[in-house]
């Protein structure tokens, strides 16, 4: 153990994970959750806090996630409001992803709730017909379909220097993996999602259903600054960890994981050693706007992208449409969890109350 470790803060890491012959593992020496090691002394304010703001200069071009491209089906749109702003994506009759406001320009309608045809979104009041090109007062925005997931472009919402595409994090060949969608919703700002994502000591204490055997190997500088990392690499600006996923009993599955935010939204989790190398778990937050009670509410957009060199794993491609349920039950748990974490840092935000 380095002096680091020895003084209650994380050191760099000195082991590998390595990856056994069978993707499970049995734990040696399980203990009972109150007495794993405190890890309130290495998650210090100051880290979290840094790494935060980091994230929050990175640019992101305007570009936000409404959803997942499976979302997208042929008879409705997909609809979000982002900042305020009602969104409705669909598309057209040559498949080509089209995107705009949510309000029919005529008598105000909500999009929403109107059907498609043939590729054109035909509003339900009065019968005004939008193929994606600009008509009656109705503009397209810039949209951008990444095989996973949608974003939709909104320069006056975002307020930066626009950027052609979004900044769409390394990931699994769609074609080689397993991915799954979450969507969650709750009342708090992006950066209090963002910010649970940038503490990952939380883990195997408030998770323990699903995390064990958590140790945080490798950390960012507390201090100001916007240095990035290669996924994989040992990250600058990145929180690496140790930690097994908890299947059932002493069964686990050990991995390292790195932790970076590639822009204001976006926290990801590479998987850069042990079983499932190369997946990643992207957790995006997208601004809605106020509810009746003036509180902010956030998207919660999180795509799970499993893969593995392992032979079995082609049963498991094909197994996806059962499998993608599973995977968002699961994100689901965890989400009533981080949520919860999310919600309670905006409170005490909001009321000048945090500690952080």
């Amino acid at each position: 153990m380095s002096p680091d470790r020895d003084r209650g803060r994380p050191g760099r890491a000195d082991r590998a994970v390595r990856r056994g012959r069978f993707p499970l593992s049995l734990r040696k020496n399980p203990v009972a959750w109150e007495r794993q090691r405190p890890t309130w002394r290495e998650a210090r304010p100051a880290v979290i806090s840094e790494a935060l703001k980091r994230a929050q200069a990175r640019p992101s071009g305007n570009w936000f996630v409404v959803g997942s491209s499976r979302s997208v089906r042929d008879d409705r749109p997909l609809a979000r409001t982002v900042g305020g702003r009602e969104v409705v994506v669909w598309r057209d009759d040559s498949g080509r992803l089209v995107a705009g406001p949510g309000v029919c320009p005529h008598l105000g309608a909500p999009l929403r709730d109107s059907p498609v045809r043939c590729g054109t979104l035909v509003c339900h009041w009065h019968g005004l017909a939008l193929r994606g090109t600009a008509f009656a007062g109705w503009e397209p925005l810039p949209v951008h379909d990444d095989g996973i997931l949608v974003w939709v472009r909104l320069d006056d919402i975002g307020g930066e220097p626009p950027l052609d595409a979004p900044v769409v994090p390394a990931r699994p060949a769609p074609a080689d993996a397993v991915s799954a969608v979450y969507v969650g919703f709750g009342t708090c700002e992006p950066q209090d999602i963002v910010a649970n994502r940038l503490d990952p000591w939380h883990g195997a204490w408030f998770h323990p259903y699903s995390f064990v055997d958590l140790t945080v190997v490798d950390t960012p500088p507390a201090t100001e600054g916007t240095g990035g990392t290669e996924a994989g690499a040992a990250p600058a600006d990145g929180f690496a960890v140790d930690v097994s996923f908890k299947l059932a009993g002493r069964l686990v599955v050990p991995v390292r994981a790195v932790f970076t935010a590639p822009e204001p939204r976006t926290v990801v989790m590479h998987i850069t050693e042990g079983e499932g190398q190369g997946s990643v778990v992207e957790t995006h937050a997208t601004p809605l706007g106020s509810d009746d009670r003036g509180r902010p509410r956030t998207a919660v957009v999180e795509a799970v992208v499993a893969a593995s060199d392992r032979t079995g794993f082609a049963v498991a491609r094909r197994m996806a449409p059962v499998l993608r349920p599973l995977v968002r039950a699961a994100a689901g748990r965890l989400w009533r969890d981080d949520l919860a974490y999310a919600e309670r840092r905006w409170q005490l935000r909001s009321t000048g109350r945090f500690p952080g």
